[in-house]
C-alpha cells in the first residue's frame, strides 16, 4: 500500500501527523510517527464523514 502524509501535518517536528492509504472499499489511516503500530480502516463513507466535520469546524479541529 501506498501511504501520503496528510497536508494538515505541519512537518518534521509536528506532534499529529497522519498519513492516509486506499484500501478497497476504504481509507487507511495511520499515526506517521508509529507506522510499525498498524492503522485503521474506515469506510469512503465514513470518511467522507470526517471531511465533512473538519470542513464545517475549521482546519485541523476535531474537538466538539
Amino acid at each position: 500500500m501506498r501511504w501520503r502524509k496528510s497536508t494538515y501535518s505541519g512537518g518534521v517536528n509536528d506532534e499529529q501527523c497522519v498519513e492516509l492509504g486506499r484500501l478497497g472499499g476504504g481509507v487507511g489511516v495511520r499515526d506517521s510517527k508509529d507506522v510499525a503500530g498498524g492503522h485503521i480502516r474506515v469506510s469512503l463513507g465514513e470518511f467522507a464523514g470526517v471531511l465533512d466535520v473538519l470542513k464545517r469546524r475549521g482546519r485541523g479541529s476535531l474537538g466538539t
